[in-house]
């Protein structure tokens, strides 16, 4: 039967596939493929972690005290026997096998399928036995971690297999929501769409999935329990619906609506290397957004100019708290200056915490991210000054990279005048280091990220200590707003189109353009098409976003004449509704 899910589109476009479910779990895994060759090994691992939580109940068993309950000795008995159930362990080999999972991947798929078996019992008490599996499961998840060896790699020769596997048929992601280490292994893997039952338009799921350009909806509440392993799927991205086993016509008219967007995106891929100049003349520097040292040929091959974020943070994740030393860093900044020919490289220092915490964080640091407001604590600079040695390494690193290449350093999060005298004497006290240990270093401009209404209110003063700014409309919609970006409940509240947010934008902007400092916009503003005329006219000529997204981006740039965009600027600013605003003007043909 076919059912539709609503959610939040987040990343446009139309996916359709069968559904591989991500089960949740009270345990974290991790969640990876695994090549061909490593299967046996995965099984083997598997097979270890079975034997372990058997030994481990027969040792509970034996050491019952004679007055013990006899339904506690019952008890162990029915775990022992799930244990060695041919509806478990079997069925999660296949999932290894065939779909290479990795073995806790697998054990929660199973730990799903089970799952919904037993609801769907109509005896009370099989239905209350789920427990009893649920707890097994558990049990062998822990053991798995106690024996891990490591994150797993989503290596290509995993992909192709996981793609061999599935025959024909485009995967989808489906989950309640994916950690941001889970979506670094899955970014270059076999998904063609992603549906998560939690999140916002500028969650990490959402975010993600529009730098790899393909259909995302987060959002969906009761996805992860309404769709089921190898249902089809369609993901329409524009928008929010999700399409559970369609019927034939309905699949018809959405693969049509695929084919329509991919000769769409065919043709903006022809502007990839045209110049960004407006029709009055103005050029216009189309940066992009990037995360692995890796990601700068596709940033190359989309047509930018160079790098306006490099998101350092994924260098620090995924890593059971071993944070990289500083040669390990320094390889990876210098592999994406480099990769980048010459063009620019701005490195943003490493921003964790809120949804980006790192396993290393301490056990207080913990409790306090996830019992308080994470978006409000020890995050971004606030992290770095805390941890003074790891700071200055992060600094040494990205200076030595500066031999290389044009290299910007870029500090996310600065709310206070106070950090900005503690970044600036960072900073010296690591070049300070560098010349005493006779280390190579190129010259490098320091940049503050506008993301505190603080910082934006204050950007004057800041101007005077930084070379550069770069806006981070996520963050700033989110704090100027007083809205969770990450929290579907509210996410109805995030609005990038509110007044406010636009009179911060835009005299962050025009503070620079006065004091003669370079800004740009990397936040998810800048990829939005509907925004381009309207930051145009706000004086921004520099975007920063993701690769996938500056064609289009390019091709409303090429067709604009800022001239007659600044003219209605105060229009659109004084508006109590400027989105309905810029779509009139831009329906009159007066933003164009």
């Amino acid at each position: 039967m076919s059912i539709q899910v609503f959610g939040l589109p987040v990343s446009r476009g139309v996916a359709i596939g069968r559904a591989v479910l991500v089960a949740s779990s009270r345990i974290d895994v991790a969640h990876y493929f695994v090549p061909v060759e490593g299967v046996e090994d995965e099984i083997g691992r598997l097979r270890e972690a079975r034997d372990g939580v058997a030994h481990e109940l027969q040792a509970l068993k034996h050491e019952l005290p004679a007055e013990a309950p006899a339904e506690l000795a019952a008890l162990l008995d029915v775990h022992l026997m799930l244990l060695h159930d041919e509806a478990l362990i079997s069925a999660t080999k296949v999932w290894i096998q065939e779909r290479h999972y990795n073995a806790e991947w697998a054990l929660s798929a199973q730990l799903e399928v089970l799952a919904r078996q037993f609801d769907e019992m109509d005896d009370p008490y099989l239905r209350e036995r789920k427990a009893d599996i649920e707890q097994v499961v558990e049990r062998m998840l822990r053991e798995l971690a106690a024996k891990a060896r490591g994150g797993g790699p989503s290596t290509a020769v995993a992909a192709k297999a996981m793609r061999d596997g599935a025959g024909e048929d485009a995967l989808i992601l489906v989950a309640n929501d994916v950690a941001p280490a889970d979506m670094m292994h899955f970014k270059r893997s076999v998904f063609t769409g992603f549906v998560t039952d939690v999140g916002g338009r500028t969650s990490h799921t959402a975010i993600v999935a529009r730098s790899l350009d393909i259909p995302a909806v987060v959002g969906a509440r009761e996805a992860s329990r309404l769709i089921r392993q190898d249902d089809w799927v369609i993901i329409d991205g524009d928008s929010g619906v999700v399409v559970v086993n369609p019927s034939r016509i309905v699949l018809e008219e959405y693969r049509f609506r695929q084919q329509q967007s991919e000769l769409e995106r065919a043709r903006l891929n022809r502007l990839r290397h045209t110049p960004a100049v407006t029709l009055d003349g103005e050029a216009v520097e189309l940066l992009a957004n990037i995360e692995l040292p890796g990601d700068g040929p596709s940033a190359l091959e989309a047509g930018a100019v160079g790098v306006g974020l490099f998101r350092s943070e994924f260098l620090f994740m995924n890593r059971n708290g071993d944070l990289p030393g500083e040669d390990e860093q320094y390889e990876a900044y210098r592999d994406a200056v480099l990769a980048l020919q010459g063009l620019p490289v701005t490195i943003r220092t490493v921003d964790v915490g809120a949804d980006k915490p790192l396993e290393r964080m301490t056990q207080q640091e913990l409790r306090h991210e996830h019992g308080l407001n994470p978006a409000l604590g020890l995050r971004a600079i606030r992290w770095s000054l805390a941890e003074p040695g790891m700071f200055r390494q992060q600094l040494r690193a990205i200076l030595r990279a500066s031999a290389h290449g044009k290299v910007r350093i870029l500090v996310p999060m600065v709310a206070q005048m106070a950090e900005i005298r503690l970044i600036q004497e960072a900073l010296a006290r690591a070049r300070q280091q560098l010349d005493d240990a006779g280390r190579a270093y190129g010259p490098v401009e320091l940049g503050a990220m506008i993301e505190v209404p603080a910082a934006a209110l204050l950007i004057d003063r800041f101007l005077q200590h930084f070379d550069f700014v770069s806006i981070g409309t996520n963050d700033l919609i989110q704090y100027t707003l007083a809205i969770d970006r990450a929290d579907e409940a509210v996410a109805h509240l995030y609005d990038p189109w509110h007044p406010a947010v636009l009179r911060l934008v835009c005299e962050t902007i025009q503070a620079a353009q006065r004091a003669r400092r370079a800004v740009s916009v990397c936040g998810e503003m800048a990829g939005d098409t509907a925004f381009t005329e309207l930051l145009l006219a706000m004086g921004l000529r520099s975007f920063s976003m993701h690769p996938a997204r500056i064609a289009a981006i390019k091709q409303r740039v090429l067709r604009a004449d800022t001239r007659r965009l600044a003219v209605h600027l105060d229009e659109v600013l004084s508006s109590d509704d400027p989105a309905q605003c810029v779509a009139r003007l831009l329906g009159g043909g007066l933003l164009q």
